[in-house]
């Protein structure tokens, strides 16, 4: 925050709260009794009078606690533009207090587990309860809670995988994530429109859906021109590349023609972020195992 602006927010939080301040002492003066009285304001409404009487003892004094807590809050802490209060707190230090105290408490924890390997890990009841907890917090937001995904989100509970379903291609997503793109009209960027309705009735005609099987077999032309370098000539994909296997009913984006034409016409763009860094090497292995257990 620039010099101006630290005094421009201080001069507005203390203006207005020694602004109230006064405006409640100086409203104290001006009452002439210190005590209840029956004068009233010399106005009524609809035959209800408003009686002229000070503010409770207890509310005026309450309310002056209230400004001295924030003029003490104001000193300890940052709130006054630049200014970093006389305790030197921040939400930074104190997250990562917190996250020190939390290491500390369960990393012994995760520890015991984080030595074995993916696949008996994966039939241990007390590391899966807290496999799921890690899913939950750092997963489910994309793939959802039942880890089933969404359009763009592969399902976890299948066996279907892009990159692989092993243990050491799980790890490897979780550690260093993954970056999947497939190009707009695969390698054939000058593909026509006509083209682009052929290919994508050959994709369709895998599972037995072409939407014109008259153009089935120009279709398989050009996919072996512009898809085949990814997908295979088979269409059954490349784990390596984690390109997807069209000849099954398990779709990344969608399954219908217009959805697939869409792909196949604007191309996919898709990332997993890697989570070490975020975890430890000990939460990465229990999740692994959580996640190769719903499939395995």
């Amino acid at each position: 925050m620039t010099t101006f602006w630290s005094i421009w927010v201080t001069v507005i939080v203390l203006g207005t709260i020694f602004g109230c301040a006064w405006l409640l002492i100086s409203t104290r003066k001006s009452q002439t009794s210190d005590v209840e009285t029956d004068r009233t304001m010399g106005h009524s409404f609809d035959g209800i009078e408003e009686y002229d009487n000070p503010l409770p003892k207890w509310w005026f004094y309450l309310f002056l606690s209230t400004i001295v807590f924030a003029l003490g809050y104001l000193a300890l802490y940052p709130g006054l533009g630049n200014y970093k209060g006389l305790l030197g707190w921040t939400s930074v230090n104190q997250w990562e207090a917190e996250v020190a105290e939390a290491d500390a408490l369960y990393g012994p924890i995760y520890a015991q587990y984080g030595q074995t390997a993916v696949p008996e890990l994966a039939k241990v009841d007390d590391a899966m309860k807290l496999g799921q907890r890690l899913f939950a917090n750092n997963c489910a937001v994309c793939h959802g809670s039942a880890a089933r995904g969404q359009v763009g989100f592969p399902n976890l509970t299948d066996t279907d995988w892009l990159y692989g379903g092993s243990p050491e291609a799980i790890l490897h997503t979780l550690n260093n994530g993954r970056m999947g793109a497939m190009p707009a009209k695969g390698v054939m960027p000058n593909m026509t429109d006509t083209q682009v309705d052929q290919v994508v009735n050959y994709v369709l005609s895998f599972s037995g859906r072409a939407k014109d099987p008259a153009s089935v077999e120009a279709g398989k032309a050009v996919f072996m021109q512009a898809c085949t370098a990814c997908h295979g000539v088979d269409g059954k994909g490349m784990h390596a590349l984690g390109s997807p296997n069209l000849t099954d009913n398990v779709w990344l984006y969608g399954s219908t023609f217009d959805w697939i034409r869409q792909t196949v016409v604007y191309g996919r763009q898709n990332q997993m972020p890697s989570q070490s860094g975020r975890l430890s090497q000990d939460q990465i292995q229990i999740l692994a195992a959580y996640v190769y257990s719903m499939s395995d």
